[in-house]
């Protein structure tokens, strides 16, 4: 027991530790903005949100409609121009970067990527008066879509490769650390949701290897309204627009 206890005690220390480590350094696993950056030049669109300027891009401006589009967590949101320009030719696609990503300003963070999503659809809805604006997510950037279908007039959401909440999708993956009790960004679409009735598209990466599928099904299960769903059998988690299903399901859905 000399040995045992002392052991056991060594042990629940290096346990504390990780779990402080991972506490303090979520964002850091969460968020790679540094994959992303470009050069303000290269952007055509800005937001001054007071504290930070966002910054992306306009596709194919000047059109009746509106759909803004929230990225992945390391995702450089500018390689869709050619395929949202060529899938959705009838409509203007904001494609505006999170703080800290491409060339925004800040850092992220879910509370300031969420105010700065309903700053965005607000800027598509004034430039489009009277005009529905559909969203789409991708990734991380189906928990920002989900968020702003709960705060906004959302015509047409569109939730690709989503899950039930961050949390538990960290969860699923280090099952031996209390990640749900550690997370503190937690983008909760199940609670965002939970009252979303207007048309909605969920995509779903048949070899997704990030996002498991348990958790996009509890996402499925938990709406008001049955969703329309394609599955596309063959991609990953980041192999989406290769697939032409891809591209056909979006447009189909917001034609």
């Amino acid at each position: 027991m000399k040995i045992v206890w002392p052991l056991l005690a060594l042990l629940a220390l290096g346990y504390a530790g990780v779990c402080a480590l991972m506490y303090f350094k979520q964002r850091d696993v969460i968020y790679y903005p540094q994959f992303t950056r470009v050069d303000t030049a290269q952007t055509d669109f800005s937001l001054d949100r007071g504290d930070a300027t966002l910054r992306g891009w306009i596709v194919s401006p000047g059109k009746t409609r509106a759909i803004v589009y929230f990225g992945g967590n390391g995702e450089s949101i500018q390689n869709n121009r050619e395929d949202f320009a060529r899938w959705f030719p009838d409509r203007s696609a904001y494609l505006v970067a999170y703080r800290g990503y491409g060339a925004s300003d800040g850092r992220p963070s879910e509370q300031a990527i969420f105010e700065d999503a309903l700053a965005v659809f607000d800027r598509a809805q004034s430039e489009h008066p009277g005009q529905p604006v559909s969203v789409v997510g991708r990734s991380l950037g189906s928990g920002v879509a989900a968020y702003v279908a709960s705060k906004r007039p959302v015509d047409r959401l569109v939730l690709v490769t989503p899950f039930d909440s961050l949390a538990d999708v960290g969860q699923a993956h280090y099952p031996w650390l209390p990640v749900k009790w550690l997370s503190s960004d937690r983008y909760d679409s199940v609670s965002h949701l939970k009252r979303y009735e207007r048309p909605l598209l969920i995509v779903q990466a048949g070899r997704d290897e990030v996002i498991p599928a348990a958790n996009t099904a509890r996402l499925i299960a938990s709406l008001r309204k049955p969703p329309q769903v394609a599955m596309l059998p063959k991609a990953g988690h980041n192999g989406l627009n290769d697939d032409p299903a891809y591209g056909k399901a979006l447009s189909d859905f917001l034609r």
